[in-house]
């Protein structure tokens, strides 16, 4: 009696891609490169260089809109945004009171050691009582945003010899002083050096926030403070 007919050996379907996929080397493989993917790309990616260093704000004493004496030693070892408004703008510092307000929200993730400090370029007239109600506008929480208002040589040292904004003011034909001034917003370290200037247009807020993340999260020891200064010590409220 015959023996019966070997059955013939059926080969993998799909051919060398179903040889392929069927061995585990193949999946340890597929899978390592699936991770190792979004890691390359990050290591990969462009790391922006440090804020520089554009100059420093010399120590400074002023009265912000609680009345309360405020100055540089006041923000050593915060990083803070700066601003310069007059109370009875009507151009430009509304608008830029405006975004200084939607850095403060959007800046929030960062922390309290981010402050905002606006100048008033118009001390004879922005009194602590005049700032605080044009704060109030803009729902300011002076724990957060400071109103300053000082002597006008005190604004003249710390505003146009510290951080080199111009202001210029001289008397209309109706006796009413015309105030012309920089519009820009400055990034300040810990150290009350100056790490940037930016305009108020949508795309130079966005930049200015990237600035602000990456030197509030630079390393403390990498600002050296400050001396201390006499004139700018606060009396507690």
């Amino acid at each position: 009696m015959a023996p019966p007919p070997q059955s013939a050996s059926i080969p993998p379907s799909g051919g060398r891609i179903g040889r392929l996929i069927s061995r585990p080397l193949f999946w340890v493989v597929a899978v390592t490169a699936l991770f190792a993917l979004p890691l390359t790309r990050s290591i990969l990616r462009r790391v922006p260089p440090p804020a520089p260093v554009l100059g420093n704000v010399p120590p400074f004493s002023m009265t912000d809109q609680r009345g309360q004496p405020f100055g540089s030693s006041d923000l050593v070892g915060k990083v803070w945004v700066a601003d310069f408004i007059f109370t009875s703008c009507q151009t430009m510092c509304p608008l830029l009171t405006d975004k200084m307000g939607q850095l403060v929200h959007r800046s929030r993730q960062l922390g309290p050691e981010v402050h905002f400090v606006s100048f008033s370029v118009d001390p004879e007239r922005d009194t602590p009582a005049r700032l605080a109600d044009y704060a109030g506008r803009y729902h300011a929480d002076p724990r957060k945003w400071s109103f300053l208002t000082g002597t006008l040589a005190s604004i003249q040292a710390a505003v146009v010899d510290g951080f080199k904004i111009g202001v210029d003011r001289h008397k209309t034909a109706d006796d009413f002083w015309d105030i012309v001034h920089g519009e820009h917003m400055v990034i300040v370290d810990r150290g009350l050096r100056i790490r940037g200037y930016f305009d108020s247009s949508e795309a130079s807020l966005n930049l200015l926030l990237e600035a602000l993340g990456q030197v509030t999260n630079e390393p403390v020891s990498d600002t050296p403070p400050p001396a201390p200064h006499p004139l700018s010590s606060r009396t507690a409220p």
